[in-house]
């Protein structure tokens, strides 16, 4: 699978990413941290990042947190997209409670006893 150079506008930075990888997870593998990290599944919307430039591929994600209407303008969750040219992307930039509500929830999940 052929590999491909994201270069971040945000931080200035860039990572190479297989063609069959996440954007999420090679950032992940290099240490980058652009976006706060959910579900990994396209669900649950923080890993929010815009396509500025170049071709991918991608998964399913929420509507609710990627509507049409941001897709066409290059929003797109980092844990559902896969490239297929080099790309440029930028940070979307997460409200504050967005980022204090999941680590309220991540906290919940692993301090419930088990049943």
């Amino acid at each position: 699978m052929p590999a491909y150079q994201v270069f971040n506008r945000t931080t200035g930075d860039s990572f190479t990413c297989n063609g069959d990888q996440s954007v999420l997870k090679a950032m992940e593998l290099v240490g980058k941290k652009c976006v706060p990290v959910g579900c990994r599944g396209g669900g649950c919307g923080f890993c929010k990042i815009r396509v500025v430039e170049g071709d991918f591929e991608c998964g399913k994600m929420s509507k609710a947190h990627v509507p049409p209407e941001a897709l066409a303008q290059g929003e797109v969750l980092a844990c559902r997209i896969y490239p297929q040219a080099d790309l440029t992307i930028e940070c979307v930039p997460q409200p504050v409670d967005a980022i204090v509500e999941q680590a309220t929830r991540a906290k919940q999940t692993t301090t419930r006893p088990m049943r």
